[in-house]
């Protein structure tokens, strides 16, 4: 649930004329008794008690601005800590619009550099955990092309130098000239870096985000000013990025939890239930004629029997990945259950039939071999009528085959 607007700033600092007249009348009306009572016919002291009663009430006025003042920008920066929250909780809850990590960076680095004043700027940098190497993976007012043609190490980076290799906490640097001249990145790539922007960097405060305790990446905000960013920019970075860190976290499993509930664990193609559900969205084109095709291993058991199970698999996978190559791009293609695939595809047939040719040659001579039957039929509508002809037709071809080989032997 969003906090924004539960609040009203305007009386956070409000105080009203009853407090005021308790807090200013009462303490002065006291001081005037003790005057009278401790000299009453001394006419200095009661110059005193007029100079000690305007002090007394400049005193507070100073005070109740500075405190108002105080708690004012208090509040502007709890306004900032919501809006940071509500901001991750909108990307979470949106996800599953996204259709990849890299438009959900997109969408985090824009709120992001909005959030923070000075900001003009931004990126989002990968880590590769393996080689150290960065990429820029997420841009604002930045030009993406020219930083990713950057040849660049975590080591090179001034998060890791001003961090001793920890990249632990948010830094600053207000003067990005003197920080890339002690770097050992090429003069094109510091200047890429500066002048990736209509306006050069001057300022720069980049934040580590970890998840799981792992370097993910970083997450920079940049300004064209010097000495833009402070301890209070600093901060709301900490929160941000702590904050994104368990939006990217949360939006890579519910990713990975849509990938197992729609995919085939074993093959990564669709899965049944996903499959069934996609042919509803299928778009006929009047041009070409739409074929429900259907393929089913004939050498699954024996390839078990032989080699085990897991040869078995390793025939699977690799017979998804040559079905995922040839039409995955344009087509629909699903593990159906068991040996058995299913492909929606646009025709003409003629060369669908050639491709699966050359398939069947090329699983043929794997080692061990794959061999598999077919079986098409043209899908106007009715789903049930075309895939259960498709069906008919992939057994056809297995008796066939069955036929074939028995034949010599009766011979």
């Amino acid at each position: 649930m969003k906090t924004k607007g539960r609040i009203n700033n305007k009386h956070i600092a409000y105080v009203d004329l009853k407090s005021h007249l308790l807090l200013l009348v009462v303490p002065l009306i006291l001081l005037i008794i003790i005057f009278i009572l401790a000299a009453p016919d001394s006419s200095v002291l009661y110059l005193y008690l007029l100079l000690i009663c305007g002090v007394y009430a400049l005193s507070y006025g100073i005070t109740y601005y500075i405190n108002k003042q105080n708690i004012s920008r208090l509040w502007q920066h709890l306004e900032q800590v919501i809006h940071i929250n509500d901001t991750t909780y909108e990307l979470v809850n949106l996800a599953s619009q996204y259709d990849s990590e890299k438009s959900f960076l997109d969408a985090l680095l824009q709120k992001a550099v909005s959030a923070i004043d000075d900001a003009e700027m931004g990126s989002i940098i990968l880590v590769d955990k393996n080689t150290s190497r960065l990429q820029f993976e997420s841009v604002v007012g930045l030009d993406i092309d020219a930083l990713r043609k950057i040849n660049f190490t975590l080591e090179e980076t001034f998060q890791f130098r001003r961090t001793n290799g920890r990249c632990d906490k948010a830094v600053v640097i207000n003067n990005m000239k003197n920080i890339n001249a002690k770097s050992t990145l090429t003069n094109e790539d510091q200047h890429a870096l500066i002048h990736a922007s209509i306006k050069p960097i001057c300022s720069t405060l980049s934040s580590p985000i970890h998840i799981d305790g792992d370097l993910y990446g970083m997450m920079n905000l940049d300004s064209s000013k010097m000495e833009a960013f402070g301890d209070y920019d600093i901060n709301l970075v900490n929160i941000l990025t702590s904050e994104a860190a368990n939006a990217i976290s949360l939006y890579q499993k519910s990713k990975k939890i849509e990938i197992m509930a729609d995919y085939d664990g074993l093959t990564e193609l669709y899965n049944r239930k996903k499959f069934d559900a996609t042919i509803l969205q299928w778009q006929h084109d009047p041009k070409l004629a739409s074929y429900v095709i259907i393929l089913d291993m004939d050498n699954l058991k024996p390839l078990n029997d032989e080699h085990g199970h897991q040869a078995g698999d390793d025939a699977l996978k690799a017979f998804a990945k040559s079905l995922k190559s040839l039409w995955h791009a344009d087509f629909l293609v699903a593990r159906y259950g068991g040996d058995e695939f299913v492909a929606l595809c646009r025709g003409p047939i003629e060369a669908i039939e050639l491709q699966i040719k050359q398939l069947q040659q090329d699983l043929a001579a794997c080692s061990p071999a794959i061999h598999f039957s077919y079986g098409f039929a043209q899908y106007d509508q009715d789903w049930t009528s075309a895939f259960k002809q498709a069906d008919n037709n992939m057994y056809s071809q297995k008796r066939l085959k069955k036929r074939a080989l028995s034949k010599p032997a009766l011979d």
